[in-house]
Order: C-alpha cells, then sequence, then structure tokens
C-alpha cells in the first residue's frame, strides 16, 4: 500500500475509534457510577445504601399498616340513643274515662276500650328537645325512647287518667354514616340496631367502581383516619368492623406504580395492587434480568425516604424542599440471600428500579463498535493491494 494512503487508513481508523468511544451508546449510570453518586463526606445529597435483612425488616416495620380491628375496635356500640334531627312518633294512652286528650268515652253496655292519640312527627330540635302537649319540652337527644317515655308519663301524671305512652323513631337523622369517593353512587346511610359494618355501607352506596385490588378504604371518625386495602377487608372478616354514627368512609382509588429501567426484560411503567408488593415481585413483574447485559451486583431502587427512615451512612444528611432523602438502595444478587431479602423488601409508589449493565456487556458494546468503525478501512486496504 502506498504510504499515503497508509497513513490516511490509520488515521480514518484511530478517528472512528476515538468517535467509538465517545459516542458508545449506554441505558444509564454503571454500578460504580452510581455507587460514586452520592459526594464526599460533608456535603452528602444522594445516600446509597445496601439492603439488608434488618434494613428491609425496619423499613417494612415503618410502613406496616395497623388493621382496623385494632384502631376502630370490633365492639359494636349501642346507637339505639335519641340525637339531633331524629323524627319521633309519640302515641299516649288514657285508661277510660280518659279525657285529657280527647279519646272516645266509653258507651254504656259495651267493654271499655281505649285509642291511643298518635300526636304529629316530633323532630329533635337543635336544643335536643321536642314538644308533648301538657307535658311541656321533653329533652330527647342523647336518651333512648324509654326514657323518653318514662319522662312523658311523669310529667302527666295527674293530668291523665293512667297514661301510658310508646316512642316510636320514624326518621333517623343523627346516626347515620356518609359514604363517598369511588363507589357508584355517594350515600348517607342510616344505623339501625342491627348494627352495619364496613362493607353494608359499601353495598348501600352500590360497590367500588374499581378494581378491589386498586382500591383502599379510608375510615375517618372524628380527628383520626385509618386505612386499609379493600381486598384485605373482604379477605379478613375482623376487618370489617361495625361503624358508628359520624363515621365517614371513602373509597379511594390508587394506581400505584413503579418504573422498571436498564437491563430488565421490559423498560415500563408497572402498575401494582394496593396491598404492594415486594422487589421480588416487581423484578419479576419486569421480566427479570437480562443474561447478557444485567450485572446482578447492580440492582438499585431510587426513591425518596423520610429523614428517619435509617441510619443515613453519610452525615449531615441534606433532604429536599419536602424533606425528603433521595436514597439508592443497592441489592447484590450474587449473594443468595438477597433473595431472601428480596421477599421483605416492599416496593413503594413511584419507585424507580434499575439494573446495570455488566462491564462485558459495555465491553462488547465497545468491540462491536470497533468492528463496525474498522471494517470499512480495512475492506479499503484490501481492494489497494
Amino acid at each position: 500500500m502506498p504510504p499515503t494512503l497508509r497513513s490516511l487508513a490509520t488515521c480514518t481508523a484511530l478517528t472512528l475509534l476515538l468517535s467509538a468511544c465517545v459516542q458508545l451508546p449506554k441505558s444509564g449510570p454503571t454500578g460504580d457510577e452510581v455507587r460514586a453518586a452520592s459526594e464526599p463526606p460533608g456535603t452528602a445529597v444522594i445516600q446509597v445504601v445496601d439492603v439488608t435483612d434488618a434494613l428491609a425488616r425496619r423499613l417494612l416495620a415503618q410502613r406496616q399498616q395497623r388493621l382496623f380491628s385494632e384502631t376502630l375496635g370490633e365492639r359494636r356500640v349501642d346507637d339505639s340513643r335519641v340525637g339531633t334531627g331524629d323524627g319521633l312518633e309519640v302515641h299516649i294512652w288514657e285508661a277510660p274515662p280518659a279525657t285529657l286528650f280527647g279519646a272516645a268515652p266509653a258507651v254504656p253496655g259495651l267493654p271499655s276500650t281505649s285509642h291511643p292519640t298518635v300526636l304529629p312527627e316530633q323532630m329533635v330540635d337543635r336544643d335536643g328537645f321536642i314538644a308533648v302537649p301538657f307535658a311541656g319540652r321533653i329533652r330527647a337527644a342523647g336518651q333512648t325512647p324509654q326514657a323518653i317515655e318514662a319522662e312523658i308519663v311523669k310529667r302527666l301524671r295527674g293530668k291523665a287518667n293512667q297514661p301510658e305512652v310508646l316512642v316510636r323513631p320514624t326518621r333517623n337523622g343523627s346516626a347515620t354514616v356518609t359514604v363517598v369517593g369511588e363507589v357508584a353512587a355517594s350515600v348517607r346511610m342510616p344505623l339501625t340496631a342491627s348494627g352495619e359494618r364496613l362493607l353494608d355501607a359499601l353495598a348501600a352506596a352500590g360497590g367500588v367502581r374499581q378494581p378491589v385490588n386498586k382500591t383502599t378504604l379510608q375510615v375517618t371518625r372524628g380527628a383520626d383516619f385509618y386505612a386499609l386495602p379493600l381486598d384485605q377487608v373482604i379477605r379478613d372478616p375482623r376487618q370489617n368492623v361495625p361503624l358508628r354514627p359520624g363515621d365517614v368512609v371513602t373509597a379511594l382509588f390508587q394506581p400505584l406504580s413503579f418504573t422498571a429501567l436498564g437491563a430488565t426484560g421490559k423498560n415500563e411503567e408497572i402498575a401494582f395492587e394496593a396491598q404492594g408488593i415486594t422487589l421480588a415481585q416487581g423484578l419479576a413483574r419486569a421480566g427479570g434480568l437480562i443474561d447478557n447485559r444485567a450485572n446482578p451486583e447492580g440492582v438499585f431502587i431510587f426513591r425518596f425516604e423520610a429523614e428517619d427512615a435509617v441510619d443515613w451512612p453519610r452525615r449531615p444528611v441534606q433532604t429536599t424542599p419536602e424533606g425528603k432523602v433521595p436514597v439508592v438502595y443497592r441489592v447484590d444478587l450474587r449473594n443468595p440471600a438477597s433473595f431472601f431479602v428480596m421477599q421483605s423488601f416492599a416496593l413503594q409508589n413511584k419507585d424507580v428500579m434499575y439494573v446495570s449493565n455488566a462491564s462485558g456487556a459495555e465491553l462488547q458494546k465497545f468491540l462491536n463498535l470497533v468492528v463496525s468503525a474498522l471494517y470499512p478501512v480495512l475492506n479499503v486496504i484490501q481492494i489497494t493491494r
């Protein structure tokens, strides 16, 4: 080959090689680059933490949801007391000859009979009272119907002839439960003496509109609220707790998901159920590791954690404006024990799972680029011989 052509071929090859090195394609950082992401002590921004069994159990305990049976209780409460806004029907009897409420007088020669006087429906007012003729204002709110009957009889003695009273609730305006959220129809369900439970409220609202395994039930009682996945309430009868007046039941649709990137079978956003999944389940749903690309020592979970979630390896800990710590959890799948740890390490909503490429895969890509760069030059040299 002439020297000029040989020099040109050499320069071309070197240029292509340098270009190949600079433009070497990558799907993300290598394992070493991730581990080096935290800066020197004193300026640490990203925390890189190896996942151990103790760490996985600690994080799981922090996210353990308390059961309804523990927080709301399984005991039914006495909800037979009258409340403000309830409607009451008052029946009053007098022994013959009745005079006070104008019952029909006895007819000579016929057995004496007594017919009740039914007062118009009485609504318990804001102050908790009802009005009964000749008895005055009667305290009703917080009382049982039997206690109201006794008070009316007491006040009518000496005015009516042997009075007897029956108080019958006709409208429940106080002992109700509100059901809202992802239900067929939001309702305000009255509670009865039978003791309605959580699933009864959902049935009254026509059921949920979203899949059961992606729905969370939240019960607000007073200033507190508690939540559990709906399918857990269905599977565990103890969580189908009795409701109390004033409870608010909210069906929440929570499309939880994580994102799988890097050397996994599929790179995409993957949805999971409201009760959550483990890292082992998530990795399986992502198609596992690609054999000819993945670095089993480089399985990473990117997440924002609470500042007190972990004993951070680098101090001082820097947080985002929302008070969260950027952390990268690392799992080494070359260690057989990691397969047990993955079963207790829970994935969280918006986690990013990234599997880095093995160094051999990077070398293979580099060699492929080198061969593709040299092949045209070798052809030129072959032709000019």
